[in-house]
Formats: C-alpha cells, structure tokens, sequence
C-alpha cells in the first residue's frame, strides 16, 4: 500500500491467510423470514422461481424476474462438491427464461404469474424502451417487439449487438440501463477472472460499462477498470450514473472492499493493476501508463460481501431518512475466514454524495447458532410504483417485499 499516505487503513495483501469458507444455505422453513428495522413488515412477494437473479419493473408496474444462473460442466460441479461450494449456490442448469409477475391490487401478492419470454441464454438486464424490450444475456443484447401490459412475447427478437463472453467468463451477468430521454443504453459486463489471470487477451471489452444506441450501434466503453459492476442506477434528480462494484478475492480477508461509486465517462477505476486508488496488485507485474489516471471510488463497502444489485429509493412510501439513498444487495462472502454481506444495507445521501457509512436495512439471513448457516443470499432490489422494496433471494427461489 502507498508510503505516504497515514490515514491509509486498509492492511497489507496476504495480511490473513487464505481461505475458502462456502456458506451453508439451508432455506426459509416455518415462519422465518428476513427482518427490516422497526415499522417496516417483509412477506413473501413470490417463491418458487428458479434462481431469481434481477428484476426489472415496466412502466406498467409488471415486475419481470430474470431466472438464471452459472452453467456447471460435471467436472465443475465435481469440484464444486470437493471445496463445498455446492452448499451454497445452485448447481442447476440455467433456466434461462423471463417471468412476469402482476399484482393489480398492490396487495402484495401477484395475482397473474407468466413465462415471459424463454430460451434465452443466462438473461440478466431487462429494460423498456419505447415499443420496444430488452434483454441483455451473457453474450448479446437482444431486443424484442412491446406493447404495454403484454404478459408474454412470441414474436423473434432481433439481435442488437454481440457482447464478449467466451471461454473464461466467471461474471457472467450483464445488467442494461437506459439514461432519462432513452437516446443511449449502458451495458455492465463484470470481468472474465479474478485479476486477469487468463491474460488480458481475454478481458477485450470486459471489467467496463458499455454505451450503445438504441438500435445497438457505436458500442463504445464508457468507463473501464471495473472488475464487476453489476448494479447501476440514476442519482435521483441528475444524469450521474452510479455503480455496485464486486471486487477481486485471495489478497486477504480485508482485501478488497467492495464499493459504491459514480462513474464518469472514459473513467479508469483500477483493475486489475490497482485496487482502492493507487494500492498495487501484486499479482499484475506491468502497469500501464493509466494506471496513473486511476480514480478512487467514492464508498468502500466491507471486503468479500459481493455487493451487487443497487437502486436509488427515489419514490415516498419509506421515512423521509431513506428519500434519495442507495439500498445495495449483498449476496454474500465465500472468500473470508468469517462470513461477510448476506444482507441489504442503506447508504445515506447528502448533497449527492453517499455519508461515509452504510448500515443494515435487511437482515437475518445468517444463522445466528451456527454462523456458516445462511438461511438465503439476496442478489437484486428493486422499488416497485407503491414505494415498497423487492428483493430476490436467488438460491432459495424467493422475492421478498418489503412494506413500511
């Protein structure tokens, strides 16, 4: 870490030994379920899907599920059983399709349930656009024919732009997001590795947010050095674009924070040369001259808690503390000697920058007996038209709601 800099607090790499410390995910059973902070209430919104990783809301109030997940080939899933990762992630095939959820009344329960769209292939981002839906899978954005309140689409999709994936691509999701007049659509595509390990060949177009038009033209990077933005959303009231960022794992058990920040254009955050500003990474030897151009993110979050859904609550149903915040999903450690994330937190803005410290909003996934015990790992938060919170808990196949 720099020399000159004593207000540095972040340990030196391989300060604590390497570990590989899998959670146990056990399920929801009887009357358990996540807890929120006092005043509000969490029911189930919706169980039963396979792996709800995103969610999207229509201009309609159609919540649609994206259920998808990591492809294991049987050697995979071979190792996956030796190390005991398979406690804690789904080991199925990707289901691969879309599902629309329709709660009319806003009673909290969807009274209208359909297969969207399917034979996809790892979908993520979804997002409207005029007449118009668009679905980024792990290797292309597609885009299909709408109208509003349309509960499935038959129609072909047409192909927008191709989108690398290939061989080594660990994150695979790719989340979309279109700014306010809908002229330009931004795609999240998270590293092939966990510091470039495969060579640099094979991160071409990765670790950065993506820019396109709407019709998938003058694909440009729009911000680079991104080891795995998944979440992004709108600062509420401006055109500054924010991002979730999973960080780099094996340098420790403080190594590396996750982090919330804003994301300029043709910016460069660091990986994998650098992490946290100008902290170097010992395991990437040349440094390219921008490097020097490094910026350093605007939130640290805790190291291994794999920060990835995120969305501004810009709407009044939530006391009047959390107008204008960020609620971030933290899916949760497997890289830490005890487990870290397995939660919702809050950040607080003020004066368009986040206060220099989270607290929990959703908590009670882990296992307050036996800590390796998660009973669920929340993946993506969205804010539904009445003000209220979804949460989707991807490996038990649950959306949690959220109510004040």
């Amino acid at each position: 870490m720099p020399d000159d800099n004593p207000n540095d607090t972040l340990p030196p790499p391989y300060a604590t030994k390497q570990v590989m410390n899998f959670s146990h995910v056990t399920g929801w059973k009887g009357n358990r379920k996540p807890q929120a902070p006092e005043g509000f209430t969490v029911d189930m919104y919706a169980d039963k899907l396979e792996n709800p990783r995103w969610m999207y809301v229509t201009p309609n109030g159609d919540v649609l599920v994206a259920e998808s997940n990591s492809n294991y080939g049987l050697i995979k899933k071979i190792g996956a059983v030796i190390i005991g990762a398979h406690k804690s992630k789904n080991l199925k095939k990707s289901a691969d399709r879309i599902t629309l959820l329709r709660d009319s009344n806003n009673d909290g329960i969807p009274e209208v349930r359909t297969t969207f769209l399917k034979n996809l292939n790892q979908p993520f981002g979804m997002l409207v656009l005029g007449d118009w839906f668009y679905v980024a899978n792990t290797d292309a954005v597609w885009r299909y024919p709408y109208k509003a309140g349309q509960t499935n689409i038959n129609e072909k999709g047409e192909k927008i732009t191709d989108l690398p994936a290939g061989k080594h691509n660990q994150h695979w999701t790719r989340n979309i997001i279109a700014n306010e007049d809908g002229s330009k659509i931004y795609i999240a595509v998270g590293s092939g590795s966990n510091v470039a390990e495969h060579g640099l060949k094979e991160e071409f177009l990765k670790a950065s947010i993506l820019e396109i038009n709407p019709d998938g033209s003058e694909l440009k990077v729009y911000a680079s050095g991104l080891r795995n933005p998944v979440g992004m959303d709108w600062l509420p009231g401006t055109d500054e674009l924010w991002t979730v960022v999973n960080e780099r794992d094996m340098l420790g058990d403080e190594l590396v924070p996750d982090y919330l920040t804003h994301v300029k254009e043709g910016a460069f955050y660091g990986w994998p040369y650098v992490y946290l500003g100008q902290h170097d990474e010992p395991r990437v030897k040349e440094k390219p001259p921008i490097v020097e151009n490094t910026v350093v993110p605007d939130l640290p979050l805790l190291s291994h808690t794999a920060s990835l859904g995120l969305v501004f609550y810009d709407s009044e149903g939530f006391p009047e503390k959390y107008h204008g915040g960020a609620f971030i999903a933290q899916h949760g450690s497997w890289n830490r000697s005890t487990l870290s994330g397995y939660k919702v937190i809050f950040v607080p803005f003020d004066g368009g920058k986040p206060v220099q410290k989270s607290e929990d909003f959703l908590t009670g996934f882990i296992d307050n007996l036996n800590k390796e015990k998660v009973y669920g790992r929340p993946v993506g938060v969205t804010v539904l038209p009445d003000g209220n919170l979804l949460v989707t808990d991807d490996v038990t196949g649950i959306i949690w709601r959220v109510s004040h």
